[in-house]
């Protein structure tokens, strides 16, 4: 039996206990099967949880009318599965060291299909809400493990291409989830949204069951089950906590001015202080955040924060605004994004082919600068006589960017790591995206809100008696109400006709100035991604570790 040998510095921070790597590492290691199953088998349970995230959110008001609660109490639907899944996701790197990653994912697979399950059997919102939470804990392990598992599964040259498969999943998912959330509600009934996840759950765990392995670094420690970081675990409950409750409920509580806001704000802000202390003087921490001293990592944790961002702050900003301004239904405006999903089944691929070809760094750049070009095209197109064809088409030209920027970032993320720290790189990367989500989406949505206030104002100005055009324009109308519907109300009509579209003009401009906001953001990115060390593309963890 080799002889058991302290962690390195990289692994002390996942607590893992290796054996001395001689005997067992000494060749690459390959998986029995081949990878691209692996790869599409750990994909169907991600697709299954990153479905969850989004698909109940045209749902909601058929939620709290079906369970007696006001539309406000069902957002919590959402907040529950959030906090949960936000808690869990940094936990993979100490759970997969306990039980082995393959069966933490199994058991994520359990937990995520049953909840699913009493979710849609739920009969009142408390009930639902704590099915939800374990929903959120089950589903928060099935990301990174999958990205994982598929970098370890994967020669280095050919990651970017199972990456490319990991990232359809992760922003197909998003995109179709409405839509799918809203042809299921409308013709069924709210329940099967959490219902469908059964089948699913149950073919993801016999093939994962039949398919997947660990590694030979994967080594677990069930000891470390009564040594969890009870301490950082309850500062991560509490940071994570507090900015969800804070992001979600900051709009609706006038943000800052709200005592329950500020409340959220200082548990957010402790929470994390305590966590990074903590975490960082550990020894053998919840969450390893020495990785962080390698460059590339550190950057893209940022810069992946930044695409989740964007990708979920769009996905919400576009059927919003179709729906709010052109009075499209949900499911209308849900099929108009569908056209972005082909998208990225064509471009997935080819960006993951271009990582082995091109280096992450210059592949970053790309996408960055696509996106720039992409915002200020969709501020310009996004106005109040668009039609179907062209809001699909705008889809299109949003996507392209985006698995260029996914694909290379992740790619970039495990370069220079040690294949002992997988765990914790896809934990992170992960949280970042999602975290980076939620953060982008509440900002937008106070952005367009506090723009179309300002360009409401500044067009009321022009609706004077001193303004001709304004004068000649309600008489006009006056006279065509007037004689429609009567003469006696046709003025006051006039004036409320007015008045609407002048809204609408103003909420119209305030998405355009997100956009162009969007687009300076990105090239700011670009300005990031060149601090990126320029990889030989194909190579992966542990090629040249980079401080």
């Amino acid at each position: 039996m080799p002889e058991l040998q302290p962690a390195s510095p990289a692994q002390a921070g996942a607590g893992t206990t290796v054996t001395n790597p001689q005997p067992s590492l000494a060749g690459p290691w390959k998986p029995r099967v081949n990878p691209w199953l692996i790869a599409m088998t750990v994909a169907l349970a991600a697709f299954m949880e990153v479905l969850d995230t989004s698909i109940a959110n045209v749902a909601l008001p058929h939620i709290a009318g079906s369970l007696g609660a006001s539309t406000n109490e069902g957002t919590w639907v959402l907040t529950s599965y959030l906090v949960a899944n936000a808690i869990v996701l940094p936990m993979g790197a100490w759970a997969s060291s306990v039980m082995g990653r393959r069966n933490f994912f199994l058991l994520c697979i359990v937990i995520f299909t049953i909840s699913s399950f009493l979710c849609g059997a739920a009969p009142s919102l408390p009930i639902l809400l704590v099915c939800r939470i374990l929903q959120g804990a089950g589903g928060g392990g099935l990301q990174p493990m999958a990205q994982a598992i598929m970098a370890d599964s994967f020669e280095p040259q050919k990651r970017g291409q199972a990456f490319a498969l990991y990232g359809l999943v992760a922003v197909l998912a998003p995109s179709i989830g409405p839509t799918m959330g809203g042809w299921i509600t409308d013709n069924f009934t709210w329940r099967w949204i959490f219902f469908i996840n059964i089948p699913v759950g149950i073919l993801a765990f016999i093939l994962v069951t039949r398919l997947v392995e660990d590694p030979p670094w994967i080594m677990p420690d069930r000891s470390r089950l009564f040594n969890m970081d009870y301490v950082g675990l309850g500062f991560l409950t509490v940071a994570m906590g507090g900015l969800q409750i804070m992001l979600d409920k900051g709009e609706e509580n006038d943000w800052f001015s709200s005592n329950f806001i500020r409340l959220f704000a200082v548990l957010f802000v402790a929470g994390m202080i305590g966590l990074i202390v903590w975490e960082w003087h550990k020894k053998d921490p919840l969450i390893n955040l020495r990785v962080f001293r390698y460059k590339n990592f550190a950057i893209c944790c940022f810069l992946m924060a930044l695409v989740g961002g964007v990708l979920n702050a769009n996905t919400v900003l576009q059927p919003q605004f179709m729906q709010q301004l052109l009075g499209w239904t949900a499911t209308t405006a849900g099929l108009a994004l569908t056209a972005g999903g082909f998208t990225l089944v064509v471009v997935m691929p080819l960006a993951g082919f271009a990582t082995g070809k091109v280096s992450a760094r210059t592949l970053t750049v790309i996408g960055f600068t696509l996106f720039v070009i992409t915002f200020r095209y969709t501020a310009n197109v996004t106005t109040l006589d668009m039609t179907f064809s062209a809001a699909s088409w705008l889809r299109v030209v949003q996507m392209v960017p985006l698995p260029f920027c996914f694909i290379s970032i992740t790619t970039a993320a495990y370069v220079g790591m040690p294949k002992e720290d997988s765990n914790q790189v896809s934990g992170l990367i992960n949280f970042s995206r999602n975290i980076g989500g939620s953060i982008l989406i509440a900002i937008t949505n106070a952005q367009v809100t506090s723009r179309s206030l300002w360009h409401q104002e500044h067009l009321q100005n022009s609706m004077n008696s001193a303004s001709m055009g304004f004068q000649q324009h309600t008489q006009a109308l006056s006279g065509f109400l007037g004689g429609t519907f009567g003469g006696q109300n046709s003025r006051g009509m006039a004036l409320a006709s007015v008045y609407n579209e002048l809204n609408r003009q103003a909420a119209t401009q305030g998405y355009q100035d997100v956009y162009m906001e969007l687009s300076w953001m990105s090239v700011v990115l670009i300005l990031l991604a060149f601090l990126l060390s320029k990889n030989r593309p194909g190579v992966g963890p542990g090629a040249s570790a980079m401080h």
